[in-house]
């Protein structure tokens, strides 16, 4: 536990490296805490913090900067994030002219929106389109292959291979066919697998297993048809001064946006949070670079949450800022998808 002297001092040692991103001595952190206190009490407490793991010492410099934890110190117990007032929202955050039938077009801008007023890199994760079949379909192709083709009620076709444990006639497929369409066609495949958690053992055993099968195809199938990551203003970070020195670290950052997988399970995590989330100097383990946070926050349609969105940017930002940027986007998506 810290007093409230060094408490002090770490929020005025935090917000001054923010403003500047030059490390801070002792007499800077006198001025700028407003604390009446000699540079030996400064320097002691300083060597505290340093000892707690709080704050650094850069090699080049006497002064100090603060780590991942005393970011997180920082966040947690000293940030103090005002709602945006509507009066003083600038007209680049008005709520975009969009309509629900333009889910590609909000999220774009969305991505957009983030990154410009961040500066940063702004990502949106799509919508999660529930995946409803309207007619199953099983073609044999050959011993133990069958291609699963599920139709939506909106026309879209999606294919799979599957490979079956027995042989099965083209009879046998199309009676499995008719059987899943006529029980669980308009069904999402998610109902689909949770009434057949309970229906398994009443099915006849050809007709479950190619249950199983098509459910777990049609998941797959519907997941790689859609493009799960919005990216906008990667270049951002070039201008960056805590990563422009360091080649690799970029390089790394741009791998990691290329991929998209691990943007994905982390922001698929803060989609099942309340409010914004931060992730600060690699915490959360899907990120791991000490030199970057994420601000996120989840998105709704309709009260469900169905995506997530966030600023991706140096440890050393304005959190308050990239707070009340990513909870105002939140809602201008979840009002612009919604609806009225």
């Amino acid at each position: 536990m810290l007093d409230e002297r060094a408490k002090t001092l770490l929020k005025a040692l935090v917000e001054r490296y923010i403003a500047d991103g030059q490390p801070v001595g002792s007499r800077t952190l006198s001025r700028a805490s407003g604390l009446d206190l000699s540079p030996a009490t400064i320097r002691n407490v300083m060597a505290d913090l340093e000892e707690l793991g709080l704050i650094a010492s850069p090699h080049t410099s006497a002064g100090r900067i603060p780590t991942a934890r005393g970011y997180r110190l920082f966040v947690d117990t000293m940030l103090t994030a005002q709602p945006l007032d509507p009066a003083r929202t600038t007209p680049a955050m008005e709520p975009p002219q969009l309509h629900p039938d333009q889910p590609q077009r909000v999220i774009a801008n969305a991505a957009q929106l983030l990154s410009s007023l961040s500066s940063f890199v702004g990502v949106v994760t799509a919508p999660r389109k529930a995946s409803v079949f309207h007619h199953i379909e099983f073609l044999r192709l050959s011993e133990k292959r069958v291609l699963v083709i599920l139709v939506a009620p909106d026309g879209d076709v999606q294919n799979r291979v599957i490979f079956t444990a027995q042989d099965y006639t083209q009879s046998q497929l199309i009676e499995a066919s008719n059987y899943l369409t006529a029980q669980y066609a308009g069904l999402t495949i998610e109902e689909v697998r949770e009434r057949l958690k309970s229906e398994v053992d009443a099915l006849r055993g050809e007709i479950a297993a190619l249950m199983q099968a098509a459910v777990q195809a049609g998941s797959e199938a519907m997941a790689d048809s859609q493009e799960q990551v919005v990216i906008s203003g990667e270049r951002n970070l070039l201008t960056v001064q805590d990563f422009s020195s360091d080649m690799g670290s970029l390089r790394k950052l741009f791998d990691l946006f290329e991929q998209k997988t691990q943007l994905m399970r982390l922001l698929d995590v803060s989609s099942r949070a309340e409010g914004v989330r931060i992730y600060i100097g690699g915490e959360s383990m899907v990120v791991p670079f000490e030199e970057l946070s994420v601000v996120s926050a989840p998105y709704e349609v309709n009260g469900q949450v169905v995506g997530t969105l966030g600023v991706i940017g140096p440890t050393r930002m304005a959190y308050d800022r990239m707070i009340q940027i990513v909870d105002i986007t939140s809602r201008l998506v979840s009002n612009a998808l919604s609806q009225k």
